[in-house]
């Protein structure tokens, strides 16, 4: 009998389409049970990662694809449960499909949730986690993974989710307006600062190469656009004038001339900086922090302006409703907003929403601090930015072109 690593390298099936996209899944996968560092992760996920890509080539389930992706982007090493959850009362099991970056916080919020729901109503409640790109993890839901909580980087993905149906309750009458933790986006540098960097304008120099995330699929990756876009119309790049939408552009090409990789996601995007590649990094400020916190030497800048980069946290209805898990999912997204959970995910780099847990943190200080409603909302940015003809969009297909 072949085995399954044999078949996957069968000459007919590494030309397919299929193939490519079953690789792609074990690499994504595998960077994952990598930055967790925990050899069961690395052992135990192995045959699991190849007998599913081996369903992809074998049954052609394209479909399925980011629901066995969003499964496999399991911790072994965290609960586990099944993919198809059937609470008792006794138990219930909860799908958390989240962006990369809040990864850590919510290893430490979810056993507290444990045991403050068991202590409230004697149910234990086990989690299976998935972390992926915020745009990724938003379509996989959209195209069938059946998370209970969407925990994402920007309102669109939620809205995404929403507009399929999947949502169909007002997730903004929580938090502060659906959101669950704020961030800025700021610029990673190497220990001691060697280029100089202090601010957006430095990311324009040549020959400085520079990482971001792909906006296409990264959520973290439009907050960097948007910031350094917001900067500079608002006057806070030197050498690019104030309220001029052409220099504007001219700032962001110059700067995407300079990015030498496209990562997939935020997370993606800082390991890949931590092994060397690249002078500065465009990130979120608690990816820095957390980083830090695993031993990392790079520091970070936070340019003169930057934006409040806010991310949102919704139930899915219809996902609660088929696995019987509404009142606890209902209950672990509020519990993300007591005093608790927000004090771990301040101690993770978040700027927490509690106004009184973000007084006794005392962030750095943002001269120009700014909101995507400042730049028009998301509704308007994602078109004019994100969309087919939009600014961002194009830019980048002129810098790919060497233009």
């Amino acid at each position: 009998m072949y085995s399954l690593l044999g078949i996957l390298s069968n000459r007919e099936n590494r030309g397919s389409r299929t193939y490519r996209t079953a690789m792609r899944l074990v690499e994504d996968c595998n960077t994952y049970f990598t930055r967790c560092g925990c050899a069961a992760c690395l052992n135990s996920n192995k045959e699991n990662l190849t007998r599913l890509a081996f369903v992809l080539i074998v049954k052609k389930a394209m479909k399925a694809f980011a629901f066995v992706l969003c499964a496999l982007a399991l911790c072994a090493c965290a609960p586990q449960a099944s993919l198809t959850p059937a609470p008792t009362q006794q138990k219930a099991t909860l799908i958390l499909g989240a962006f990369t970056t809040p990864r850590e916080a919510y290893g430490k919020i979810i056993p507290l949730f444990q045991k403050y729901w068991k202590d409230k109503t004697g149910q234990e409640v086990e989690f299976q986690e998935s972390f992926l790109g915020s745009g990724a993890q938003s379509r996989a839901i959209v195209d069938g993974f059946e998370a209970d909580i969407a925990a994402l980087a920007l309102e669109p993905d939620i809205t995404r989710i929403q507009k399929a149906g999947l949502i169909t309750h007002d997730w903004k009458s929580k938090g502060a307006n659906g959101m669950v933790t704020d961030s800025i986006a700021v610029i990673a540098v190497r220990k001691g600062n060697p280029k100089g960097i202090k601010d957006w304008k430095d990311l324009a120099q040549p020959g400085l190469e520079v990482l971001t995330p792909d906006p296409k699929i990264s959520g973290g990756a439009q907050w960097n656009v948007m910031a350094m876009w917001g900067a500079a119309v608002r006057g806070h790049v030197d050498g690019y004038a104030k309220g001029d939408d052409a220099a504007a552009r001219q700032f962001l090409k110059d700067v995407l001339k300079n990015v030498t990789v496209l990562d997939k996601g935020a997370r993606e995007s800082i390991i890949n900086y931590e092994k060397g590649v690249g002078d500065a990094a465009i990130t979120y400020e608690n990816e820095v922090i957390v980083a830090q916190m695993a031993g990392q030497d790079y520091e970070y800048m936070i340019p003169t302006s930057t934006i409040l980069v806010e991310n949102p946290i919704a139930v899915v209805d219809a996902n609660v409703d088929k696995h019987g898990t509404r009142q606890v999912a209902e209950g672990f997204r509020d519990f993300l907003f007591t005093k608790q959970a927000q004090q771990v995910f301040a101690e993770y780099g978040f700027r927490s929403i509690d106004p009184a847990v973000s007084a006794a943190r005392q962030y750095p200080a943002v001269q120009d601090l700014f909101t995507i409603k400042e730049l028009g909302g998301w509704s308007t940015v994602t078109t004019n930015f994100f969309g087919a003809d939009g600014i961002y969009t194009k830019l980048i297909e002129q810098v790919q072109a060497g233009e």
